[in-house]
Parts: structure tokens; sequence; C-alpha cells
């Protein structure tokens, strides 16, 4: 039964409600799966264990099992027949534990679902959204802690998707499964347990663009998923400084929208790139490039990455967090990208070696 509200003299009752990034990628599941009966997800442990993460919990009781269908432990096995259900008109939602488990359908991912439509001529669209989780920053260690979107991004053909909020968890699936093309979304395992409130009036997103979540004019910080919260924590601390962040989550990796990115740079003529991926060949290279390409004369000060160190991720909680972009090195980049000495004393990591070697 739906709880209603009665609404009474006085100030006005918020229509908000509190969910978590889990539980609104689960309503985006059970809103696909009740509208399109094309629609069914399929992955390991996705129906009685409800999820790696959780996020199909209770989906298998409701939909049963040919809507909600638990695989056999073979990537490359599930994920071909999801593009094979694809290209027979099903709309599949396949999901992969974690993003290193993705290697292993690699050649159905690359060499099938995004080529397919080119090599027919056409003809053979494969509308298929893949899921995994991706990131670190939970102990698990360097098998399971990887940030490979990067990877994703580079590869014609795909759509690749990175929702950092409650919205954009609830909603970026709809558009996903309407793409003909293949569509894969990360999600950081970091954000799965954040709680908010989910506006009253959020509803469909676009897929296209990304978003500036705080304005600026000092500096812009360029992000996407689960760097998202540093980069606007570091907004915050910059700001008591007197320096004005401006906080832009891409959203969509590939494309990316390089306007909303040059608009903002075009503003505030400084930027820093966050990312969880590894320096060298990363997505905030690419980023940096383009800006370098495009907007030379926009800035004033080299365009500053903040990005995890190249070793494999440590499993000791120190080691990680200090392998992992933070909100101090954030906050230290934006500094020296608008030429202001850092605190006396701050313990600031310096920009790192090109190499990205050390000793």
């Amino acid at each position: 039964m739906t709880a209603t509200r009665t609404r009474t003299a006085g100030p006005a009752v918020s229509d908000d409600r509190k969910t978590t990034y889990r539980e609104a990628m689960r309503e985006a599941l059970r809103e696909a799966l009740r509208t399109d009966e094309r629609v069914f997800l399929m992955g390991e442990d996705v129906g009685r264990y409800g999820g790696c993460f959780g996020v199909s919990l209770g989906l298998l009781e409701e939909f049963g099992p040919e809507r909600i269908r638990d695989a056999p432990l073979s990537e490359s096995a599930f994920v071909g027949a999801g593009i094979g259900a694809a290209l027979a008109g099903m709309r599949p939602i396949v999901e992969i534990m974690t993003v290193n488990f993705s290697l292993l359908a690699l050649d159905q991912i690359l060499n099938n679902a995004a080529t397919l439509l080119h090599m027919s001529g056409g003809q053979l669209p494969v509308p298929i959204v893949i899921r995994m989780t991706t990131g670190a920053g939970r102990q698990l260690a360097a098998q399971h802690s990887h940030s490979l979107e990067g990877w994703y991004a580079h590869i014609p053909g795909l759509r690749v998707l990175a929702p950092a909020t409650l919205t954009d968890a609830r909603y970026m699936l709809a558009p996903a499964l309407a793409d003909p093309d293949p569509v894969l979304i990360f999600e950081h395992g970091s954000l799965y347990n954040v709680s908010g409130e989910l506006p009253a009036d959020a509803g469909p997103v676009g897929i296209d663009h990304a978003a500036v979540r705080r304005p600026g004019n000092d500096v812009s910080l360029i992000t996407y998923g689960g760097s998202l919260p540093k980069a606007l924590a570091a907004a915050d601390d910059l700001a008591s400084s007197g320096i004005s962040a401006e906080v832009v989550d891409l959203r969509t990796l590939r494309p990316l929208d390089d306007a909303t990115i040059g608009e903002s740079v075009a503003r505030t003529h400084r930027a820093v790139v966050i990312d969880e991926g590894w320096r060298t060949g990363s997505l905030a290279a690419e980023i940096s490039a383009r800006l370098t390409e495009q907007h030379f004369y926009d800035l004033d000060a080299p365009v500053e990455r903040v990005c995890s160190v190249e070793v494999p991720m440590p499993y000791a909680r120190r080691l990680e967090e200090a392998a992992l972009p933070q909100v101090g090195g954030v906050v230290a980049a934006a500094r020296r990208a608008v030429g202001e000495p850092l605190p006396t004393g701050a313990d600031t990591p310096e920009r790192p070696p090109v190499s990205g070697r050390s000793g």
C-alpha cells in the first residue's frame, strides 16, 4: 500500500522521498520490468541472492525466474546470450558483478556488441544494457578495485554512463534501454549506501549531457561517478578560502559532452580533472588533451589532473586511501591552478611525476 500525506495549514510539506542509491537503481529496474515485457535482468546471483550488491533484491519474487535469470559463472557466455537476445528483439539488462570480471567478456563487448551494427551495414542494432560495479575504497584489494570505465569509453559503438546522483541512478536506465546502441552503466561501489532525498520533481533525465552540480568562477573541477562527492567536498573547502570552484559531473563518458566542459572552462579559465583511473592513458588525459586542443586560449594555467597512484590497489585501508584521489589532493591541485599557495603546514600531495613512478 502506498502511503499518502495529508496537507495541513502551515509550511509546505516536501514531497521529496528519502532513498539510497541502491534503492533508486532497484526502483529503476522494477519500472523497466513492469513497463516493457521485453526487458529482463540476467547475471550471476541476481535472482535468489538479490545481486552481489543487493540491487535486485526482491525482483525474483516479483517477476519470476524467466525475467530475473541467474546465469552460470561465465561472463563471456551470459553477455553473449544478452547480445543474442538484443539481436532477437529483447531488451536485456546484463549485470556483471565488478568491472574486472567484464574483462572475461571483453571480446563479446568489443567485437560483437560494439561492432555488429557497423559490420552489418546498419541491419543489426544491439540494444543491450550492461551494468557493472566499478571503483575502489572498499578494501577489495587489487583484483576488485579497478576503475576501467575509461577503457570502455575508448570504444566506438558504445555509450558509457556513470550515474553519480540519486536522480541519475533512478532515471538513467530508461533512456539507456531506449538507446539502439549498447549502453554500459558503471555504478561506483562507494555510492550504493549513499542516502538522500530524491526530489519530488525528478523525472526522466537525458544521457547526452554533463551537468554543472555547483556553479563557480575561479576553477572547474571536472569529474564523474564516485569522485563527485569528493569534488563537491573540495569545492566547499576551497570556498572557505575564497576560491569559487565550479563542479562539472560528466555523467556520460562516451560520448563526452565537450560543450558543457568547454563552457565551464571558458568561464573559470582553469581546470582540474578528477579521475579514479590510473593517470597514464586515462579519461583525465583525454579531457586534458581536448581542453588543450579546443580551449587553449581560454586557459590561464595548465590543466591539473588528480588520479589514482599507478600501483595495484592495496588492501590495507590507509594505503588504499593514499592510492586514491582524495579531497586534499583536489584542493591542492585547484590552489595550484589559481596560483594560491597552500596553507602553512598543509599535508597535501604535490603533482605526481609524469611517469607515475616514485622513488
